[in-house]
């Protein structure tokens, strides 16, 4: 599986640092194809800052939206039409020797991208395997699952689940519920640096490799 779509079950739920991680695991390509919110730096300068330089290509996004909020609404703020055919066909663009590319999302999967096209739509069009960032709060088994639910009907295919955060039981029943392994868990860190990244990296490695084989 060479495309994979890493989504979270909520915002702010660690789906970059998990990106970061996975690229520099499998040595792929990362492209975040819609960033809103740009004018407090964007994921892809956080992400390159991140991996190893001359091993992963960070591709420029398809579309970058000031505002900080959900893509169909900056987009529309913005007088912005996201076109997902030519997100899908820029993917094509991105991947000329099937190197594996991380596919950073915006937000969850029910987030929309216009007015009619929900990201969730935009991963099956990819054709991309899933990752889901969770963290533990009040209410993230509910979010969880229910994101692992709308996976399951939609018939899109989910290598697993990488824990951010601290460690609660909480995750045992996520796995156990939702019937997704776990890949690993990614621990809080007082700074996260390129080290931290390359050191999570090589703990999810066999794992990321065993799932994707």
């Amino acid at each position: 599986m060479n495309r994979i779509f890493v989504t979270g079950i909520g915002t702010g739920v660690g789906k970059t640092i998990i990106s970061a991680c996975v690229t520099t695991a499998l040595e792929a390509d990362y492209w975040k194809p819609v960033q809103s919110g740009s004018e407090e730096g964007t994921d892809t300068q956080t992400v390159r800052a991140l991996v190893p330089e001359g091993i992963t290509v960070c591709h420029p996004e398809a579309y970058v939206l000031k505002e900080p909020a959900s893509p169909h609404l900056a987009a529309r703020m913005e007088h912005v039409t996201i076109d997902t055919a030519e997100i899908v066909r820029q993917a094509g663009l991105l991947q000329p020797a099937r190197r594996p590319l991380v596919i950073e999302g915006a937000g969850g999967l029910l987030v929309p991208l216009t007015d009619d096209i929900l990201t969730l739509d935009l991963v099956r069009d990819l054709g991309a395997g899933v990752i889901i960032a969770a963290q533990n709060y009040l209410g993230s088994i509910n979010h969880s699952l229910l994101t692992a639910r709308v996976l399951q009907h939609a018939g899109v295919p989910v290598i697993g689940w990488i824990f951010g955060g601290d460690y609660h039981t909480n995750e045992d029943d996520v796995v156990r519920l939702s019937g997704y392994p776990r890949i690993g868990r990614i621990p809080q860190a007082v700074e996260v640096n390129m080290a931290f990244v390359q050191q999570q990296a090589q703990l999810l490695s066999a794992p990321l490799k065993a799932l994707l084989a």
